[in-house]
């Protein structure tokens, strides 16, 4: 039997790149593995980062688990849980650092990467260091084959797919290797060219006010080139455009405009205001409805973890047995 585990770390508001990149195919996988997706709510996950910064996490829960629901994850469908609200993850996690070399830490692509680039935080914590091996306790402590990733956790899931080979060689063989999923759907950069993301603030949000979103719409990067609307433009060098086809693959007849300087930016920019505003209206206004009624989220939550809780524990007493504890 196929299972599905995927989650995200709740350390701010969901925009388009998280849809693009991970929900839309989220809400495809729950229509085609009925009651086997695991969507998790990374609360620890965040303090390997965020450590230092814990005020807003139950906050950033509710919202993000509002956005989820509001773009189609369903409960009736899905197990949503908190990851802090099911401790077996912290004993698998524990018993998989038994095992795990240290060399394997910190050769990992993304520990040497961030390490690198972010210097206002103090990232040498094993918390942060040891951020695979939790993941991949994480995935086995659900049996989880199917992982819906982006191509930067690529190399984490050849991580759990190694301790997996070590674990079964050690004591027998209890799990399979998972496979990772990427995304078919176009990844879109934020309003300035670079990859969107909060920290940037270049992103626009599933909940965005309209009039924010047509704001950054009109101060979107297009092709430097196409100066007067009878230019011929470049769309591979336009971000506006790169949204256009995240929304509409088939848009042949709007690029060939554009290469043929029959269309003006501005005219994109209208255009691609119109199709995020019919996106992100009813999302808002669902959003903003289950807010309100955060009891109700809560017990989302509450109903996912007993259900998670239940396979976590079967697969720990299953560990335990091969460990000899």
């Amino acid at each position: 039997m196929n299972k599905v585990l995927s989650g995200m770390r709740p350390t701010g508001r969901l925009h388009l790149g998280h849809y693009f990149g991970a929900l839309k195919n989220w809400v495809e996988l729950q229509n085609k593995f009925n009651n086997q997706c695991y969507y998790m709510i990374a609360d620890w996950h965040a303090l390997t980062t965020e450590y230092d910064n814990v005020d807003r996490i139950n906050e950033n829960t509710l919202e993000m688990l509002a956005d989820w629901i509001s773009i189609g994850i369903d409960p009736k469908k899905s197990i949503i849980f908190k990851q802090s609200e099911v401790p077996l993850h912290s004993e698998l996690f524990l018993i998989l650092t038994m095992i795990t070399p240290l060399n394997w830490l910190y050769r990992c692509p993304t520990y040497k990467e961030q390490i690198k680039e972010i210097k206002n935080k103090n990232l040498k914590n094993f918390g942060f260091l040891g951020y695979p091996i939790l993941m991949s306790a994480d995935i086995l402590l659900y049996r989880a084959n199917i992982v819906p990733v982006g191509k930067d956790q690529l190399a984490h899931l050849e991580f759990t797919r190694e301790i997996v080979r070590r674990f079964n060689s050690f004591y027998g063989k209890m799990f399979d290797e998972p496979i990772g999923q990427i995304t078919k759907y176009a990844k879109i950069p934020g309003i300035d060219g670079r990859k969107m993301s909060k920290s940037y603030n270049n992103s626009i949000l599933l909940g965005e006010d309209i009039d924010v979103l047509n704001y950054k719409v009109k101060n979107m990067f297009t092709d430097p080139l196409k100066i007067r609307k009878t230019d011929k433009g470049h769309f591979s060098n336009c971000v506006v455009f790169a949204f256009l086809k995240a929304f509409d693959e088939n848009c042949e007849n709007l690029q060939k405009n554009c290469e043929n300087g029959t269309i003006s930016c501005m005219q994109c920019k209208k255009q691609l205001m119109e199709i995020i505003s019919e996106f992100i209206k009813p999302l808002n206004k669902k959003r903003i409805y289950l807010l309100k009624n955060k009891s109700y989220l809560n017990e989302i939550l509450k109903e996912g973890c007993q259900k998670a809780a239940i396979i976590a524990t079967e697969t720990i007493k299953d560990v335990r047995n091969a460990i000899k504890l």
